[in-house]
């Protein structure tokens, strides 16, 4: 048993050398390329867990969320050119040193920006401290607005009342037009009558005055010679008197007053009077208004500048307009001007010899004074410049008013204003209206153009 036992122990220590001689042979030979194996199927494994994980935002065990639906955005509310003019109906805008400001709507707060110009503001809000620290000459009421020429864009709008002063000088038509009013009826007589800048006129008597006899239609050795742009330049009462009576009469008189947009309401931002054009029933009233020598004609300055602007314009007048957009709290655009022309004034080719007539009016006119040498300063020699001058007192010649309205435009460039200033002079006659023009003209145009 013992042998037995001896030789069995014996053959089976030979087959364990055996199997682990085999094991051994079979791991040299398989071992490492199935490593390599398990290996790679592990990377691989590795990998489309990362990428599912990475591109669904889960590990791939968890269940896919449910998607939650966004909240409801309410979309903008535009607003309409009414809502915005009554936005703005309590907001000061003379003498304003912003062009960005606040406002409350139904829907909430937002961001009205205007067209002011502040820097040009602050430059006529300068002038205007300066003269209200005079003792002589300082005005009464003045009122200066200055727009774009071609968009209507209101640039500024600067001025006080010391009569009144929550009363807002630029918009109200409370001012004898003058001779401003000129502006009509030379454009009538250029329309409807064919007259041109060189058409020779007769007057007899005082440039200034306006007596029946100076109506009448005779030549005689006091009889003066001028051509309409030189009536026009000089502003002679007698001449535009005939045509308001003779010439033009009743219905071109009106008609024109109409076109430029007398005794209406544009519909813009800001409320503003434009002209108050009253006719009587008699002849020599004819002959007032059309020379402008009555108190029954009214104009805003606002409306001034509005005046101006068919000259620029081909003979089409452009609406002021003083908000350019609004923002809600979202930064959505909800209201965006678009510049708008309204009725015809006068005809393109009258429009042209209109700018003329203005011309003449600052350089041998009634402008002259103040713009003279003009033509030697470093910025005003680079432009056109045109305007008008009108001048009555009030009923009870306690304040005389002092016109100048008119354009200025770069001879090589396209910017181009119209402005109105009028100023209220007291008992002494301080800066004229037509001064300060020329030198809000200096300051608006030697300042860089905006990039809008």
């Amino acid at each position: 048993m013992t042998s037995f036992s001896n030789q069995n122990s014996w053959r089976r220590q030979q087959a364990s050398f055996l199997l682990a001689q085999r094991k051994k042979s079979f791991f040299q030979k398989w071992g490492k390329p199935f490593l390599a194996v398990c290996l790679i199927a592990g990377a691989v494994a590795g990998g489309w867990a990362f990428f599912t994980v990475f591109s669904t935002g889960s590990n791939g065990n968890e269940q896919t969320a449910p998607q939650i639906s966004k909240p409801t955005l309410k979309p903008p509310v535009p607003l309409t050119r009414a809502q915005v003019r009554e936005m703005i109906r309590d907001e000061d805008l003379v003498n304003a040193g912003r062009n960005v400001f606040p406002a409350t709507t139904p829907q909430g707060i937002v961001q009205v920006v205007t067209y002011l110009d502040v820097n040009l503001t602050g430059f006529l809000n300068a002038t205007l401290d300066h003269l209200k620290t005079l003792t002589r000459g300082k005005p009464t009421q003045i009122a200066m607005v200055v727009m774009d020429g071609h968009q209507g864009h209101i640039l500024a709008m600067a001025g006080f009342d010391l009569e009144d002063k929550e009363a807002n000088p630029c918009t109200r038509a409370v001012y004898p037009a003058a001779s401003i009013f000129k502006i009509v009826t030379a454009a009538a007589a250029m329309d409807e009558l064919n007259f041109s800048p060189k058409t020779p006129l007769y007057f007899n008597g005082n440039k200034y005055t306006l007596y029946k006899r100076q109506l009448k239609d005779v030549k005689n050795k006091y009889t003066v010679k001028v051509t309409l742009e030189e009536a026009f330049a000089q502003s002679i009462n007698p001449v535009f008197g005939k045509l308001g009576q003779t010439y033009l009469g009743r219905e071109d008189l009106s008609a024109y007053a109409q076109a430029f947009g007398f005794n209406q309401t544009p519909d813009t931002d800001l409320m503003f009077d434009t002209g108050l054009f009253h006719m009587e029933d008699n002849q020599f009233h004819l002959a007032e208004l059309g020379c402008g020598f009555n108190r029954d004609t009214l104009i805003s300055p606002l409306f001034g500048a509005m005046m101006i602007t068919p000259l620029l314009n081909k003979g089409q007048t452009v609406v002021p307009a003083v908000i350019s957009h609004v923002m809600d709290v979202d930064g959505n655009l909800i209201y965006q001007h678009i510049p708008a022309r309204s009725a015809t004034a006068m005809t393109p080719k009258s429009a042209a010899a209109m700018m003329g007539l203005m011309e003449k009016t600052v350089l041998h006119g009634t402008a002259k004074k103040s713009f003279g040498s003009f033509s030697r300063d470093n910025v005003l020699s680079k432009l056109t410049i045109g305007g008008k001058t009108g001048s009555l007192s009030n009923r009870e010649h306690t304040i005389k008013y002092d016109w100048f309205t008119g354009f200025a435009k770069e001879k090589n460039g396209p910017r181009a204003i119209t402005f109105s200033v009028m100023v209220g002079h007291g008992k002494y006659i301080g800066t004229r209206a037509a001064s300060h023009a020329r030198s809000l003209i200096k300051q608006y145009f030697t300042s860089p153009a905006s990039s809008d």
